[in-house]
């Protein structure tokens, strides 16, 4: 079985979350920010690029939160394609909102049982539920 990498970055203003409604092509639902380590990288350094190109946030410290394994569904691309996630968290300045790229339509600030109820995916979820 082919396996891929990926992070996931949940941003944090104050008491609120990041959750952004990935475009329509991208799938149109709501997701934590996240995508593909390219060959060679490091998993930190795919998450602060990541962040770069999807928000436009500049950063290097960046909090690990843990590591999952899923299975792609039927519907997604490449079905049965497992993929490792490893995820960060990341605090920004009270204010600071994000410049979305073509992968998004939109963004909310949401308290975290909010943004957790509104992600698409299980895993950040979870994830986002398990923070101090």
């Amino acid at each position: 079985m082919r396996e891929w990498s990926e992070v996931l970055i949940h941003v944090r203003r104050g008491d609120e979350f990041l959750v952004a409604l990935r475009a329509p092509d991208h799938g149109a639902y709501w997701h934590a920010i996240a995508g593909g380590v390219e060959a060679g990288e490091a998993f930190h350094a795919a998450a602060v690029r990541e962040l770069r190109e999807e928000t436009g946030l500049e950063v290097e410290q960046l909090e690990p939160l843990g590591q999952f394994t899923y299975v792609r569904e039927d519907w997604e691309a490449e079905p049965g394609l497992r993929v490792h996630v490893e995820a960060f968290l990341v605090d920004v300045e009270p204010g600071w909102e994000p410049v979305l790229n073509e992968e998004h339509d939109e963004y909310r600030w949401l308290p975290r049982d909010e943004a957790a109820t509104l992600l698409f995916w299980p895993e950040p979820a979870q994830l986002l539920r398990a923070l101090p």
